[in-house]
């Protein structure tokens, strides 16, 4: 009677041969964000730079709201992982 009461914990469990394929793409994905949040900044700061040599205020202002957008998803990024693996633990339910 006190299995009916108190549930099992239930941890999914991938299948074998694939945590290496797994662990691939989550190594890509990883590199490829690092990547575009790196080229947005060297974009960014090169439009406030050309902004400047050409006295065009929209483009610095754009490049400036550029650079802060970049800096701001990157807080978010690492805030949200963080509130995700949080709420998930390690996976188990129950």
């Amino acid at each position: 009677m006190n299995l009916l009461i108190v549930p099992l914990k239930i941890c999914p469990v991938a299948p074998t041969g694939v945590a290496a394929y797994t662990d691939q793409i989550s190594g890509m994905v990883l590199w490829s964000v690092l990547w575009l949040f790196g080229i947005a900044a060297l974009v960014s700061v090169g439009a406030i730079l050309v902004g400047r040599a050409t006295h065009s205020p929209h483009l610095s202002k754009g490049g400036i709201i550029g650079l802060a957008g970049v800096l701001v998803l990157a807080v978010v990024l690492m805030g949200g992982y963080g509130m995700l693996n949080g709420i998930l633990g390690d996976g188990c339910v129950g």
